[in-house]
């Protein structure tokens, strides 16, 4: 049998870097060998490489996406994502892959641009139904009026770079006099920050992935943070959270949420497996709070613990992504 040539493109230029690294790591270990040629791609700004068994390190021609070792090239016949932040997360090496007529595992470079900017993805998903917190949008530059977002949004509230990921540059405010210092923090992430009403509730994340056969909903998973919120720290460091799969919540609750995830999925152009995040009101009211295009796949990441609770392996949950994925071209 033909092995397909999988370029597994990791790492990336955001603070996130590390956490991708993980996450690709686990991937390769969970890939059926016998089906899958893999070859780890390591992408920081302009340095893409692969780096040997013995250490040696060799540059992926970017005219062709090719791999040259030992005089020996490589070509691919599919890409498999797994970069947080930029430029895999945010559309950017989707857009260079389809140049090259590669297809690859995640969303589109048009869905990855919308799910990745904030903003754009309450815009995207209003209108289907979805409950969202209400904000204010603001640039680098604009005169902010702290007195009038307290009294529009009230207290607490969220404040956070538009695009960016796990949570950097995000403060929950809890006065009007932190407002400042937080304001001051997001935009040190990104020119373009929004500052969201603070809903109250328990946050859920759902593993979600619509391919041409079939919908997979993956158990929901409760997120119980340690932190005043679901921070870095939470998400990436043990004893800072606990993570419930599956959600202790009734049935009823659970299929509205799979619903709604349906929903933002679809109303976004998602592809591959995406994780949408909500809070739910003590009223079972749910607010979507963001799409993750690339979602973590480390030993500690949440869908994987979703796959594994819906007695599916990450290989196995792979094996549908790739298959459905591998006819874009």
């Amino acid at each position: 049998m033909t092995r397909l040539k999988i370029a597994l493109v990791a790492g990336g230029d955001s603070p996130e870097r590390e956490i991708a690294l993980q996450s690709a790591a686990q991937i390769e270990a969970a890939l059926d060998p016998e089906k899958y040629d893999v070859t780890v791609i390591d992408l920081h700004h302009r340095d893409w490489h692969y780096t040997a068994p013995d250490g040696r390190q060799w540059q992926v021609d970017k005219n062709d996406f090719s791999l040259t070792v030992d005089g020996v090239r490589r070509q691919f016949d599919y890409a498999l994502i797994i970069i947080h932040g930029t430029p895999g997360e945010d559309g950017r090496l989707q857009g260079y892959l389809d140049m090259m007529g590669i297809p690859y595992s995640s969303c589109s470079m048009t869905s990855s641009v919308i799910t990745f900017d904030k903003i754009s993805t309450k815009r995207a998903v209003a209108g289907t139904g979805v409950h969202l917190a209400r904000e204010f949008f603001f640039r680098r530059g604009d005169e902010i009026d702290c007195a009038e977002v307290v009294a529009r949004l009230g207290l607490p509230l969220f404040v956070k770079p538009n695009a960016n990921g796990s949570s950097f540059g995000v403060t929950k405010v809890h006065s009007a006099g932190e407002l400042p210092a937080a304001l001051e923090a997001a935009f040190a992430q990104d020119d373009e920050i929004l500052v969201e009403e603070c809903i109250p509730g328990r946050e859920m994340g759902c593993g979600v992935l619509i391919t041409r056969e079939r919908e997979y909903e993956l158990p929901i998973t409760e997120i119980c943070p340690k932190n005043d919120f679901f921070d870095y720290e939470a998400k990436y460091k043990a004893g800072f959270s606990e993570e419930i799969t599956p959600a202790r919540i009734p049935a009823e609750l659970a299929a509205e949420l799979h619903r709604l995830a349906r929903a933002a999925y679809r109303a976004c152009r998602c592809s591959g497996i995406v994780r949408v995040d909500f809070i739910v009101t003590p009223e079972n009211v749910p607010y979507m709070i963001e799409i993750n295009s690339i979602p973590g796949m480390s030993a500690g990441s949440i869908v994987p613990k979703q796959a594994r609770a819906a007695g599916m392996t990450l290989g196995e949950l792979y094996d549908i992504v790739i298959a459905d994925t591998c006819r874009r071209k």
